[in-house]
């Protein structure tokens, strides 16, 4: 009874143990962090560039805000395209992103797989 009372004791100090260590974890992965690039769509974030589409389009307008918004008119989602690592985050506030359309940004959120919650967003000169 002895050994059988020292190993459930055990087993529960480690799992005591180990639950604080699983909560920290949890807590950094949601640690604000900071992502500079461009307040651009979803749908031209990929090849990185609206110049083909303006070119060819001259109703997309002729930089890259009047582009931008038109595309997110037509149904598009504001991202932060990151061009130094060709990352593309989607964003849950749309709105918090709209004034900044096709200008540079630096945005400070919590990270969850691609998509950023974000804090605070200032745009770049």
């Amino acid at each position: 009874m002895n050994k059988c009372f020292m190993a459930t004791s055990s087993v529960l100090a480690i799992v005591a143990l180990s639950l604080p260590m699983s909560s920290w974890s949890a807590q950094s992965a949601l640690q604000s962090k900071t992502f500079t690039g461009e307040v651009t769509d979803s749908i031209f974030a990929p090849s990185g560039s609206h110049a083909a589409t303006m070119s060819k389009t001259p109703g997309m307008g002729n930089d890259n805000e009047t582009c931008t918004k038109k595309c997110v008119a037509m149904g598009a989602k504001y991202v932060l395209y990151d061009p130094t690592n060709r990352a593309v985050y989607s964003v849950e506030d749309q709105g918090k992103l709209a004034q900044f359309a096709g200008h540079k940004v630096r945005v400070t959120g919590t990270l969850s797989g691609s998509s950023i919650k974000v804090l605070n967003i200032k745009e770049l000169d």
